[in-house]
């Protein structure tokens, strides 16, 4: 299976079902934007602090795996020039809507986030990637590519999944409501499932996910040659999964590029 076309296309379902993030920003929040009015988020549930940001006004800001017409046309309304990348041709639909609705300017770019080529070294001043890495096997060129784009004193913005939230067993955590630990790590949904339960997931255009340690959401940012200045954790609904209640499930990190 190529993960990549496979998890393409699965988004593009997700997206013109009207998943929760691929629900357009309204005119009121790019309005509000516009008066310096706005947030963002990299996890379900904390906005990223403005500081993380700095003024966004007349910089070039990469939106790293973001479509859904959301985090992209906000920073574009706050002043940044925005180049919108994403591996689905609807979520970017997402963001070219709010962009004609609202009149802005946004770059729109579909590709693999571990393939930035078509974009110089020291293209940007910013990039901003929230969770979206579970539905991506590799990590380690996306945060080398993410370094070599980046200018120096860049940031890289970043949300991903803690790694252990893979151990336990989807559908007993969803049907019944009970955690049940049931995967080694790593976990990869291609790997760790049976043929079944993938045969499912394929039926019902569900993109397949990967867990990732540590090392390779934070380590290999700082073998990239970053430096981490910034670090939060975050929940979900305990409605939408029930771990929440006993840990942080997401974690986001601002990345430097000295």
């Amino acid at each position: 299976m190529n993960i990549l076309e496979y998890n393409s296309a699965a988004w593009d379902k997700l997206a013109e079902n009207g998943i929760e993030w691929s629900i357009p920003a309204t005119t009121e929040t790019i309005e509000k934007a516009r008066k310096g009015d706005w947030e963002v988020i990299l996890t379900p549930l904390k906005t990223v602090p403005r500081e993380w940001f700095g003024d966004v006004k007349g910089k070039d800001i990469l939106c790293l795996a973001s479509g859904g017409g959301q985090q992209a046309p906000v920073l574009a309304a706050a002043g940044a020039n925005v180049t919108a990348f994403d591996n689905s041709v609807v979520q970017l639909e997402k963001d070219k809507f709010v962009a004609e609705r609202d009149n802005l300017q946004i770059i729109l770019e579909k590709g693999d986030a571990g393939d930035l080529s078509r974009f110089d070294d020291a293209s940007f001043d910013l990039i901003f990637h929230p969770c979206s890495n579970c539905f991506m096997a590799n990590l380690r060129p996306i945060w080398r590519e993410c370094f070599r784009v980046l200018r120096r004193t860049g940031a890289l913005l970043a949300g991903f999944n803690q790694p252990f939230v893979y151990i336990f067993d989807r559908q007993s955590e969803e049907q019944d409501r009970v955690l049940k630990v049931r995967h080694r790590l790593p976990y990869s949904d291609l790997e760790s499932l049976t043929e079944p339960e993938k045969a499912e997931m394929i039926a019902k255009n569900e993109p397949f996910e990967f867990s990732h340690t540590l090392d390779e959401q934070i380590g290999e940012q700082i073998a990239a040659g970053f430096l981490i200045a910034g670090f939060y954790e975050d929940y979900w609904t305990d409605e939408a999964r029930l771990l929440n209640k006993f840990a942080p499930t997401f974690i986001s990190t601002k990345a430097i590029k000295p």
